[in-house]
């Protein structure tokens, strides 16, 4: 049987993540959804939508979705579909978890690599957070969670965006970029977002595509020889007092410059010599081991000696897999590219480390 996809929906609260489900759960796509909630959500789905409102813990929909609260723990949940679609008593092509507010999406995201049961049966294939840029300066300023929920994500929706001006809107992007450089961004009128942009994101698979915006490795990096330095935005004052003001109003056109020193960073690492894969792979684990924890989300497309294809590698935490990917190309400049999403990471010891590993 093939494996059922699965997606985290996280989000700050009132950014429109019942808007979207709700859109995903009625609209006649013809796919057969099944969504896990966690029970002490701020708002839950709507009864109206449900078809029966049983003391069961799982609720058939009309078009055929399936709705289903957490009572208990999610692997659990997770298990009792699979087996229900196995046994024919419920049909559903895909999964949707949605996390409360306030939630981590990490141990969400890591149940489907721990526990063997459920890799069986599932594919996770994103992390999608809803950012609500009326509130959104305020939330990130005052909530590590809503800066965690940010730099897990493999996109970001970012709605309410018609409630501010312009500026706003940019500066939140910028902030966002700073924080995690490979989610791509998109705003999006309150949860109202087509469902292919939802789906089959493959934002978990260990693909040769890192997807960090050009212009974030361009601008920042200007004359430095590897990728990584100074990209906390050192050089663009911190001494904003405190990131909540709306301080661009005398600034047209600079908004970018005001950087918040945000614990949830990324760095960037480019090399164009090779790696010694026994000396990175010490050095990876040896990270991983310290600082899994604060590491939020990490990938890398790596040039490593004594293989003709591309290395890639990426993680949750302290959980890290790797494979070989296509051959590079002929003519194509073997360039390693790693980008790293935590909370106070120490960028010099990385990038330091990752200089030692190189032939």
């Amino acid at each position: 049987m093939s494996l059922i996809p699965a997606t985290i929906l996280t989000g700050f609260l009132g950014s429109g993540k019942t808007t979207l489900l709700k859109r995903v759960l009625t609209e006649a796509h013809g796919q057969k959804i099944a969504v896990i909630e966690n029970e002490f959500g701020e708002e839950n789905i709507d009864a109206d939508i449900l078809v029966s409102d049983t003391t069961e813990n799982i609720i058939q929909m009309s078009n055929g979705c399936v709705c289903c609260t957490i009572r208990e723990d999610l692997r659990a949940t997770l298990r009792d579909l699979a087996e229900k679609k196995r046994k024919g008593e419920l049909d559903f092509e895909r999964v949707v978890i949605e996390t409360t507010g306030l939630a981590d999406p990490g141990p969400v995201a890591q149940t489907f690599f721990m526990d063997d049961e459920i890799a069986e049966s599932y594919l996770l294939d994103s992390i999608l957070t809803l950012v609500d840029a009326k509130h959104a300066a305020q939330q990130l300023n005052d909530r590590q969670e809503a800066r965690r929920q940010v730099g897990f994500a493999d996109q970001l929706f970012i709605s309410k965006t018609d409630l501010v001006g312009q500026e706003e809107v940019d500066a939140l992007m910028h902030r966002l970029k700073h924080m995690n450089p490979r989610a791509p961004q998109k705003a999006v009128h309150f949860g109202e977002v087509a469902l292919s942009e939802v789906f089959d994101l493959r934002g978990f698979n260990l693909n040769a595509k890192l997807d960090i915006d050009p212009d974030f490795l361009k601008d920042e990096h200007e004359g430095h020889d590897h990728g990584g330095h100074d990209h906390d935005g050192h050089e663009h004052g911190e001494h904003c007092d405190h990131p909540s003001h709306q301080h661009d109003a005398g600034h047209q056109g600079h908004a970018h410059h005001h950087h918040h020193d945000d614990d949830v960073k990324s760095f960037v690492y480019k090399s164009d010599r090779p790696f010694d894969p026994a000396k990175l792979e010490d050095f990876l684990g040896a990270i991983v081991n310290i600082y899994g924890p604060r590491m939020l989300r990490y990938k890398g497309v790596l040039n490593m000696q004594g293989t003709e294809r591309k290395v890639i590698f990426q993680g949750v935490h302290q959980l890290m897999g790797s494979d070989l990917g296509p051959a590079w190309a002929v003519g194509e400049t073997r360039t390693s590219k790693m980008v790293f999403i935590g909370l106070e990471l120490p960028k010099d010891i990385f990038l330091q480390g990752l200089e030692q590993c190189l032939v």
